[in-house]
């Protein structure tokens, strides 16, 4: 590819990925609204007019958050992945895939539910396999996608060691090549590392019987 060439996919790339930061606030605000909504429901007696009342809006939320998944993938699809080559674009975007079909897969049933997470989980492999590659393992962007494969194991494989092994993983590697190439070099690294420690700790004192609840502690994503 000629280097004009590369500066005009890097431009296109960099709008897609601008217009991401405008999905994620949106869906942001949708994903909390169906976790409450859910979480109340479950507290009302089925067959109530309360009861029907938050189903129906539950059911609302769902297909805004259905089509604005769908229509994020779209976009990935058809605009970035095809110039999204290697490196951090690469990952970034295959990242983004694995996010959105997780999304889905959180408020899906049945058949919606397993074609989600399948595609969640290839598309956050595939960024894995580029990520082990080509990044370093305290690259901010490597370890936002081992903190968000981690939360996908957790929250929707419901495979809480395997959530567990990632996080750590991912947190120990980069914890190492930190010391060795000096804090100051991956200072935006931090704050992922720091997700990832929380969430390590908020998972295990789940898995050891603590007093944290699911209901009160949302997992740390980046």
């Amino acid at each position: 590819m000629e280097e004009r060439e590369k500066v005009v996919c890097l431009a296109k790339l960099a709008q897609q990925a601008e217009r991401y930061d405008g999905f994620k606030n949106t869906i942001g605000a949708k994903r909390a609204s169906w976790r409450i909504i859910n979480s109340l429901e479950e507290k009302l007696t089925s067959g109530d007019q309360a009861g029907v009342m938050m189903d129906a809006y539950k059911k609302k939320v769902e297909d805004e958050l259905r089509k604005i998944c769908n229509e994020v993938l779209s976009i990935i699809a058809i605009h970035c992945l095809p110039l999204a080559n290697s490196g951090e674009n690469a990952v970034f975007f295959y990242k983004m895939k694995g996010d959105y079909y997780r999304y889905l897969a959180e408020f899906s049933t049945g058949t919606e539910k397993k074609a989600a997470a399948d595609q969640s989980l290839m598309a956050y492999q595939h960024a894995m396999v580029v990520a082990s590659t080509e990044l370093s393992p305290a690259n901010q962007i490597r370890l936002g996608l081992a903190l968000n494969l981690s939360v996908f194991f957790y929250e929707i494989m419901n495979s809480h060691e395997r959530a567990c092994q990632v996080a750590q993983q991912a947190f120990d590697e980069a914890l190492t090549e930190i010391k060795s190439a000096g804090e100051g070099v991956y200072k935006d690294s931090t704050l992922m590392m720091q997700f990832l420690k929380d969430n390590l700790a908020l998972w295990t004192s789940e898995l050891t019987g603590g007093e944290a609840s699911k209901d009160d502690d949302v997992d740390m994503e980046g």
